[in-house]
């Protein structure tokens, strides 16, 4: 059995980070590891009041035991990272575990809308793009693309000729594989360009782009292609997979935002999800 060990922060309660990845990771029929980096009894967007525990200084204890025990993951995904001191630690984790024939992805969780998360600002772009550095696969959105290279933020000016010289010029950070998530050349559609500098490859896909703001769909489309990958898919299938499930899992969604306005109601899309990665 493949295995992928996710490191992100736990809510308790809410649709993000770990509980949207280990359901999603083991539906696919691959192990779910994790390193909870925070526990927080509700996610951030929207809930006020809510609890947080650090567990930064677990994470190099948890890695320590691991290589005791000799674990070998197949990926390492990394989602939310709330500090300095995590992204130093969770580098020193891909030091410590990478191997050749396994893949580094990082999703470089810093904004949206052309604004930073509450919290982070460009030093901590900064560091993340060290980060983003030793990582096979990045899958930055357009403002977190913008932040990596230092930009201001590309909103809707761009073209499919703009999308590829940003695709490429991210490559040159280090990694082999670029996603840039968030696409959309028409009002239709959205979706995904990502390139391949080893082979110089762009590919695309797209599906309908739903109007409205949804918790979690990153999450969802990060832990869904990491899967993908990891069970053999090439590229482009496993874009396909995980810009698929996700509008599914949006489209489930619709008429039930009132009551589930904290995060897509992906778990009644997981056996579509297995049918789809068999």
């Amino acid at each position: 059995m493949k295995r992928i060990v996710t490191i992100q922060d736990i809510s308790c309660f809410g649709k993000c980070s770990l509980t949207v990845a280990l359901p999603i990771i083991s539906a696919m029929g691959i192990e779910a590891c994790c390193i909870p980096t925070a526990v927080l009894s509700t996610h951030t967007g929207g809930f006020t009041g809510y609890t947080y525990r650090d567990l930064t200084h677990d994470i190099p204890e948890i890695s320590k035991h691991w290589k005791s025990i000799d674990l070998q993951f197949d990926a390492v995904y990394t989602g939310y990272l709330g500090s300095f001191e995590q992204i130093k630690i969770v580098s020193d984790f891909f030091d410590a575990f990478k191997t050749e024939n396994n893949l580094l992805i990082v999703d470089p969780v810093m904004g949206d809308k052309g604004k930073f998360y509450a919290g982070f600002t460009n030093d901590f772009a900064l560091e993340m793009k060290k980060l983003c550095q030793k990582a096979d696969v990045i899958l930055p959105n357009l403002t977190e693309a913008s932040l990596l290279l230092g930009e201001e933020y590309i909103g809707d000016r761009y073209d499919e000729n703009v999308i590829k010289d940003m695709l490429v010029r991210l490559s040159k950070l280090g990694s082999k594989i670029v996603v840039l998530t968030g696409v959309s050349f028409d009002k239709n559609s959205q979706g995904v360009m990502s390139y391949n500098s080893e082979t110089g490859e762009f590919s695309s896909y797209f599906n309908d782009n739903i109007p409205g703001y949804f918790h979690s769909t990153g999450d969802v489309f990060s832990s869904t292609l990491s899967g993908a990958l990891v069970k053999g898919f090439d590229m482009g299938m496993a874009v396909k997979i995980a810009v698929d499930f996700t509008v599914d899992c949006i489209k489930n969604t619709i008429g039930s935002e009132k009551e589930h306005w904290y995060g897509v109601k992906f778990e009644e899309c997981l056996p579509k999800l297995i049918d789809m990665t068999k």
